[in-house]
């Protein structure tokens, strides 16, 4: 992508177009890993999007989200505060952060985990440098004024960006800007409350800070911030200009929500009643998700175990853990986990749609370890995506998100240039198998990925196709040439 100069203005930074390569990659891997992986607990009977719609006013007493853990442990009802009391008795959140660190220093192998990612497929990596509890995995030489010494002793972010960028994937950072418990540790129970914990004062200086100096540490592909921004839109363009300058083809999501008089208002209690009242009804539609409002400037969306119905005009990114949690969650039991045919399932519907999977890993705290329970699941996507991954890879969303079969299979498609690839979802019978949604020209041809050419015919029901037995797999895919679409 060529250098180009963009002004601190919505309307210069609007000209920024995503990079091919983003567009192209349409698989990542997500870490978060900080303190809270060491506890490594939080309830596991509902996920986000389920306590938000069934228990709204209690959604973060209940977060089933380890890297909350913290402000979980706020409420004595809490489980987290159960299990702490159990556990630790009466240490401290912030005596953990030593065990982390050790296990840091003494076991961990960023250089084994970027090459667990590279043989998942994965074509970038978000690192979560900072989180919510304001614990940095780098050596930050912007000092905490409210927490010293709150860092890893090793350069984590630095370490990993080398061990991802050695194994040809594009590196990126996740900065939690819009809280830090270290300068706001009020209790937050709705998400009103969370919108309220915005820290100012000197806070939105040391975020900016921190931001522009991993800017400059790692030069990160991607600019990953959450929940929103402390300092207002006028400071946050001039920073995004400033990354656009360093990093031409860099992308910037969309949790960027500047702070403005109107966020400065949730210290009113009325006014997070208001808010309150109107997301507990949001909630309650039976298609409700965690989908950040789209405010402001970004690349991409952000939906957080949500997937959009339809094709996406905009691109977006569904982020998600393997289980209920993005941190390790020894909680979690086998049936938590997202099945082999749910995942790759998932990757490929949010492919047709123009979108990319920001697939979660929870490392643990005690040993620095990726779970085998996350191993397995990064292993089915590699095996998966060796065989298929022309079908994903650099393609672009085709006339029709999907179809069903004559036989009852689910269908997605994906295209390239003259190719359309038909991704069942599931094995498909062996022999004749119709497509209504589809009709042949004078010029198509089929074959199977991981195959061979496949007779294609046509006729008043469709194109039909001749499979030979295939073996059992979460999805096979049909690679066409020239064909079209039967609706147009």
């Amino acid at each position: 992508m060529s250098a180009q100069r963009f002004q601190p203005t919505l309307r210069s930074l609007k000209r920024h177009r995503l990079p091919t390569w983003y567009d192209d990659a349409k698989f990542g891997i997500f870490i978060h890993w900080s303190v809270s992986s060491v506890a490594g607990f939080a309830p596991r009977d509902k996920d986000i999007n389920e306590q938000l719609r069934h228990n709204y006013d209690n959604a973060n007493v209940y977060m089933p989200y380890t890297e909350w853990y913290e402000n979980s442990l706020r409420f004595p009802e809490s489980p987290v505060s159960e299990f702490h009391r159990r556990t630790y008795g009466a240490r401290s959140y912030a005596s953990l952060a030593e065990e982390f660190t050790k296990a840091i220093d003494e076991q961990w192998d960023p250089v084994a985990w970027a090459k667990h990612f590279r043989a998942a497929g994965a074509q970038y990596v978000v690192f979560v440098t900072k989180h919510h509890d304001g614990f940095c995995l780098w050596p930050s030489r912007v000092a905490n004024p409210r927490k010293s010494g709150w860092h890893t002793r090793r350069d984590c972010v630095r370490e990993l960006a080398d061990a991802v960028r050695a194994e040809g994937m594009r590196f990126g950072v996740y900065y939690s800007g819009g809280l830090d418990w270290t300068f706001e540790p009020r209790p937050m129970r709705t998400m009103a409350d969370v919108l309220a914990a915005v820290p100012r004062g000197d806070y939105p200086a040391y975020a900016e800070a921190q931001v522009r100096e991993l800017m400059a540490h790692v030069q990160p592909d991607v600019l990953w911030n959450d929940i929103a921004w402390p300092a207002t839109a006028k400071e946050l363009y001039r920073l995004f200009a400033d990354y656009y300058a360093a990093i031409p083809d860099g992308v910037i999501n969309d949790r960027w929500v500047a702070w403005s008089q109107v966020m400065g208002a949730f210290r009113y209690p009325i006014v997070r009643r208001m808010f309150d009242a109107y997301m507990r009804r949001n909630f309650r539609r039976p298609d409700a998700g965690l989908t950040p409002p789209g405010i402001g400037y970004f690349d991409y969306q952000t939906p957080e175990y949500t997937v959009f119905p339809d094709v996406r005009q905009r691109k977006w990114e569904c982020v998600r853990g393997m289980d209920k949690s993005f941190g390790f969650n020894r909680n979690s039991l086998p049936e938590d986990f997202i099945s082999r045919q749910e995942l790759i399932h998932s990757l490929i519907d949010i492919t047709a749609k123009n979108g990319n999977l920001l697939l979660n890993v929870g490392p643990r705290g005690e040993d620095a370890a990726i779970p085998d329970e996350q191993i397995t699941r990064l292993r089915w996507l590699g095996e998966w995506l060796g065989i298929n991954g022309e079908a994903i890879y650099s393609t672009r969303p085709w006339t029709l998100a999907g179809s069903r079969s004559a036989d009852g299979t689910e269908i997605r498609f994906t295209a390239r240039g003259h190719t359309v690839y038909a991704i069942f979802l599931g094995t498909p019978p062996g022999g004749r198998v119709v497509v209504s949604s589809l009709r042949v020209t004078p010029t198509t041809s089929a074959r199977l990925l991981g195959g061979g050419a496949l007779t294609v015919e046509g006729g008043e029901r469709g194109l039909t196709i001749t499979l030979p037995a295939l073996p059992n797999s979460p999805a096979h895919v049909v690679a066409f040439t020239d064909v079209a679409c039967a609706s147009v």
